[in-house]
């Protein structure tokens, strides 16, 4: 899909300021509207009979011819409805005075100038064609293609829109976006300078549809120009004339609060394309004082953390601790060991929150220590462990995605398949928006130490992925894509909905069970556990096939499965319409019409498959599910740990919540067999597992006390008015129950006792007694 961008280009310029080059007449020092308006009531111009009627030498009245195509006259604005006029899209508009000063306008050139580049580019055509292009209905026209129109305003009509728009000098050449000004042109108000802005505008709008060396101007006041020429000095751009991969390579260019187009000096620095024939995709340039150079972490302050870090592109992971915190002592050696190891590579700081409180209080540090990994006002929080190789490995990836989104073609989108699991891919083409590219780097650090993101305009994989709609955004993992659907071009831009359906596809299809995404991995769904040991090499590596294997025929069925309920839902209700229609019963045609077919993929409970080290994890392996790897091998269990809310409903009327909460787990197969990784072991029996109610009795994967604590708690959210008054009947039974034992033990005379205002044990009393 493609974010259509209306682009208009408005000028202002209020033809009163001589050329540099000539000598100013003292009476014509015209600085302000307020001024020319007051030399004009003076004057013996009827200059209310002419408000908005033309823009005297400015622009042409009538049509004109320009490389033998008819031009019409440009369009003259009404200060009136200024808003509605430039409401849509990207304006360059000139302001002019009428009557009163042409002879200084014609002095100084603007309007033949400006009159001249209007007709230009009015009559150019962006894709070379052999055909002559329909400057009002062909695409391939100049103001179709960009979305780009000159205008004037006759500011001695409409001074106050002028005045409100703090035009203060003529001429004065503005750039507006959808009614909101943009920039203004601050350089000679020549034809090579006049164009240069425009030529600017339109690279930013469409890029690398722009030709490579600039184009050949003609001169103010003539009637053609060959467009097939070379223009005498060549514009020094560095532009890829496949276009869009100088737009692809915009990494840090911002779009303006207008959403307009970027600045000269940020364009120039900007659009260095890559080459095609690149076989690896390279990162941005480094910067050239190397980071952290003295190989250690540096103590932040709160006016030192806004310098270094907020203010700044540049990486940081930070610490935030306490030093009476014992985590943050355990930390500190790896802390200081990773500075070591990432010198010259990535900055690293503390901040002591006991000192900066005011600081810790900004960034919402709740627990100690806290880790974050910043770049140019962004953060991320790190939750791994905390040992040095983690550290150092998660600071590592995020030092790479925080270089910003890589550039791919075929080739190096192959390579990266052979050595990462999970990979999101963004296509783009030449009308890909710098808005665009700007929400898809905003992605990058919340996918630290999850997947990689790249992009690409690759038309190898674009027809290997049946791309048809750019810009679009897809998951490769193992080589099986998964699309992101967007229902419009806001949808490719909204930072949170294209995250959530991120963290929903980033994890592999048989990821590692970790501590950091144990409950990401497990909750929620049935998982396919593997217990696996590193220790026997050839094994490990079979197993992992067989349940990556078992995994994907699992889902490729499941996929058959939605597509024929769905399929048969659709035949359902085409039937319905069918017999309504041959009843002529309008009302039945009408109800089996809105029928919705709204079922998704998730709205089964889901299966997820993931494997675990079963020697590194082993005592928790074998007091959960009592599988010893060492003694019994290679298992594979079926996990299903849920909490969730299930509404039966039966006889139509009546409904019942029962807050349901699994801890449980399968280890044999229908044959009573323990569940090994194999495919055909895993396939026989997650069916089983699966239906509703289970076919295979479960095992709890809890103790027995625990056990009842959940069922405690579940009765808790189901029933609490119920589960509290019986809670209090409990405790004041226990009251009461304690009292009756007391006084029975007290009429025994034995036990604990009273004697005399002292209390004894067992009648006794002296130096042995012991007092409460």
């Amino acid at each position: 899909m493609r974010s259509s961008m209306i682009r208009t280009l408005v000028s202002l310029g209020l033809l009163a300021t001589i050329v540099a080059s000539s000598a100013p007449d003292s009476k014509h020092q015209l600085n302000t509207v307020e001024d020319v308006l007051s030399e004009t009531k003076g004057g013996p111009m009827d200059a209310g009979a002419k408000a908005g009627a033309t823009n005297s030498e400015a622009v042409s009245r009538t049509d004109t011819v320009f490389n033998e195509m008819e031009v019409p006259p440009m369009k003259e604005l009404n200060g009136d409805e200024l808003e509605k006029d430039i409401g849509k899209g990207y304006w360059y508009e000139v302001a002019t005075l009428v009557d009163l000063h042409k002879k200084l306008a014609d002095m100084e050139g603007a309007a033949p100038t400006w009159q001249t580049l209007y007709e230009y580019y009015y009559t150019s055509t962006p894709v070379s064609s052999s055909k002559s292009a329909d400057t009002k209905t062909s695409l391939n026209s100049f103001e179709r293609y960009y979305d780009f129109h000159f205008a004037s305003i006759d500011c001695t009509a409409f001074g106050d829109a002028c005045t409100a728009h703090e035009i203060s000098a003529f001429p004065t050449f503005s750039l507006y976006k959808d009614a909101k000004f943009v920039k203004k042109f601050e350089g000679h108000k020549d034809m090579a300078g006049l164009s240069a802005f425009v030529e600017e505008t339109l690279e930013s709008t469409r890029p690398g549809s722009r030709p490579t060396e600039g184009v050949k101007l003609p001169e103010p006041g003539v009637s053609s120009v060959d467009t097939g020429a070379k223009p005498e000095t060549p514009t020094q751009k560095d532009k890829d004339v496949s276009g869009g991969k100088a737009a692809g390579e915009k990494h840090k260019v911002v779009a303006s609060k207008a959403g307009a187009s970027v600045s000269a000096a940020e364009a120039k620095a900007t659009e260095k394309a890559k080459p095609k024939t690149r076989k690896v995709p390279t990162l941005p340039k480094k910067p050239s004082t190397p980071p952290n150079p003295a190989g250690k972490s540096i103590s932040l302050s709160q006016e030192s953390f806004q310098k270094l870090v907020t203010n700044t592109q540049d990486p940081w992971f930070v610490k935030f601790y306490a030093p009476w915190c014992h985590h943050c002592q355990a930390l500190a050696p790896s802390w200081q060991q990773m500075g070591k190891e990432l010198q010259g590579k990535l900055n690293i700081g503390d901040v002591n929150c006991d000192v900066e409180v005011r600081l810790c209080k900004d960034v919402r540090v709740k627990g100690y220590p806290t880790i974050h990994f910043f770049r140019g006002g962004e953060r991320v929080e790190y939750e791994g462990l905390r040992g040095l190789g983690d550290l150092v490995s998660y600071a590592k990836k995020a030092l790479d995605i925080g270089m910003g989104v890589i550039d791919v073609d075929a080739a190096a989108f192959k390579e990266l398949e052979e050595t990462e699991e999970v990979i999101f891919l963004y296509f783009y083409d030449h009308a890909t928006t710098t808005e665009d590219f700007a929400a898809l780097e905003r992605l990058t650090l919340s996918l630290v130490g999850h997947a990689k993101l790249v992009k690409t305009d690759s038309a190898a994989l674009a027809e290997r992925f049946k791309i048809s709609t750019w810009p679009r955004l897809l998951v490769s993992r193992d080589g099986r894509p998964v699309y992101y659907n967007a229902l419009s071009p806001a949808d490719m831009r909204d930072f949170r909905q294209v995250l959530s359906w991120m963290q929903s596809v980033w994890l592999p299809l048989v990821p590692e069970l970790t501590a950091s995404n144990s409950r990401e991995i497990m909750t929620g769904k049935y998982v396919v556990l593997g217990i696996l040991s590193r220790e026997r090499a050839d094994e490990f590596i079979l197993d992992k096939r067989e349940i990556k294997n078992a995994a994907l025929d699992w889902m490729e069925k499941q996929t058959q499965a939605f597509q024929l309920e769905r399929q048969e839902l659709r035949d359902s209700k085409q039937l319905r319409i069918e017999e309504a229609e041959d009843r002529s019963d309008q009302r039945a045609l009408r109800n089996a019409k809105s029928i919705r077919i709204d079922i998704s993929e998730h709205d089964k409970k889901q299966v997820g498959f993931a494997w675990v080290d079963g020697i590194f994890w082993d005592r928790w392996i074998r007091t959960t599910y009592g599988v010893n790897v060492a003694l019994d091998g290679e298992r594979v269990i079926i996990n299903d740990e849920d909490v969730r809310c299930i509404i039966d409903k039966f006889l139509s009327e009546q409904a019942a919540d029962e807050n349901v909460q699994n801890h449980r787990y399968w280890d044999k197969t229908v044959s009573g067999a323990p569940i090994v990784p194999s495919r055909t072991s895993i396939l026989e029996t997650l069916p089983k597992v699966v239906s509703n109610p289970p076919q295979l009795s479960s095992k709890s994967s809890t103790g027995a006390i625990q056990h009842l604590l959940f069922k405690f708690r579940g009765g808790m959210a189901s029933h609490p008015f119920i589960t509290l008054i019986l809670l209090v009947v409990v405790v004041w039974g226990a009251y009461w129950g304690k009292g009756r034992i007391r006084r029975s033990k007290g009429g025994a005379g034995s036990g604990f006792f009273h004697l005399d205002g002292k209390e004894g044990w067992m009648n006794s009393s002296g130096p042995s007694g012991k007092a409460d």
